[in-house]
């Protein structure tokens, strides 16, 4: 590598090549401009920081970038067991928030063991009855309207799974609050700032089950069951 250059060979880095242009499947070997990486944790091993580029960067975009969470604000996330979902309960929670994380009920150990200091089952219990008066919503579930229920004047929608709909955004302002679509983009800046985050002991991620490679299809599979905590990761060896 040049003099002054980001890093230099041998340097272990993480990140997110721009998903899903350039990283369209999986490979032994990857090529990616310096700054969609970032260093790695030092806390973590590299199965640990391959968990978090993706779910990290979206869930930070969300409520960091986008909603630009405080201290004492009130977040309801869903999903909040799930890869995106577990890390953003940590975030707010180092961010000082309040969290409230929608999961099922097997699943509310994990998801308070995040941090969380509301657990809903959203299979028994309609969310939009128990909540309300909520600076934030993470939603990755595309239950915009309902998330737009519970939030305060002047609160901010995050949609993952919505971030194309301008029916919805013109719903969310024209009701008083803030829409804020979210498509992941690589961002070195931020995945320092979650490196730090790391390394302080803040946030962790963990993981459901690694696959090796040749095992991508049954790693999909168990990701579409909907059963997981946390993250899967594929391993190369």
């Amino acid at each position: 590598a040049a003099p002054g250059a980001r890093f230099q060979p041998g340097d272990e880095v993480f990140g997110m090549p721009f998903f899903p242009r350039a990283a369209g499947g999986y490979a032994q070997y990857a090529a990616a401009p310096s700054r969609q990486v970032a260093r790695k944790p030092a806390a973590l091993d590299h199965v640990h920081a391959a968990a978090v580029p993706l779910a990290g960067l979206t869930a930070w975009q969300g409520l960091v970038d986008a909603a630009r969470i405080e201290e004492g604000q009130r977040v309801l996330i869903h999903r909040a067991a799930g890869g995106v979902g577990h890390l953003a309960v940590q975030i707010a929670k180092a961010r000082g928030a309040h969290v409230i994380g929608l999961a099922s009920a097997a699943k509310h150990d994990f998801v308070r063991g995040l941090g969380a200091d509301e657990v809903i089952d959203h299979r028994t219990t309609d969310f939009t009855e128990v909540t309300g008066d909520l600076d934030v919503v993470l939603d990755s579930n595309a239950d915009g309207l309902r998330s737009l229920s519970v939030l305060r004047p002047g609160g901010t929608l995050v949609t993952i799974m919505e971030h194309w709909n301008r029916e919805l955004a013109a719903k969310v302002e024209a009701a008083g609050r803030t829409f804020a679509g979210v498509s992941v983009e690589p961002d070195h800046a931020s995945l320092e700032a979650l490196a730090r985050l790391i390394d302080a002991g803040r946030v962790r991620p963990r993981i459901a089950r690694t696959f090796p490679m040749a095992e991508a299809a049954a790693a999909h599979e168990l990701v579409g069951s909907g059963q997981v905590q946390g993250k899967v990761v594929l391993t190369v060896d």
